[in-house]
């Protein structure tokens, strides 16, 4: 994979809600899913909506390597606190409709953004 395994690299998740149910995803996420994050090793760089409601949530996260990224995950998938409320949060079905992840490793070494 590009040589990533020794990088650090960034995810970008894109989350579509079920029709009517944004709000939903969006509070479980701010509320249950961040202050779980940083003890399954992910870095959360940002959370995005748009300007114009389109029941999607975008967030950045950052990660040693990519192997890092997939033990995080892993470890995050089955933490029983987060499948236990992830249950109880779509007792009336998914929150998610979609969900798109894209994995990306920084362009240049040592580039500074102004």
């Amino acid at each position: 994979m590009h040589g990533w395994s020794a990088q650090v690299i960034y995810e970008v998740r894109v989350y579509e809600a079920v029709e009517g149910r944004a709000d939903a995803m969006r509070s479980r996420f701010k509320n249950e899913v961040i202050p779980r994050m940083s003890r399954h090793g992910i870095e959360l760089v940002g959370a995005f909506v748009s300007p114009v409601e389109d029941g999607k949530l975008t967030y950045l996260t950052r990660f040693a390597s990519e192997e890092a990224r997939q033990k995080s995950w892993a470890s995050f998938g089955a933490d029983p606190e987060w499948k236990a409320v992830k249950a109880a949060s779509e007792a009336d079905g998914s929150l998610l409709r979609q969900q798109t992840v894209t994995v990306l490793s920084p362009a240049w070494s040592g580039l500074q953004l102004q």
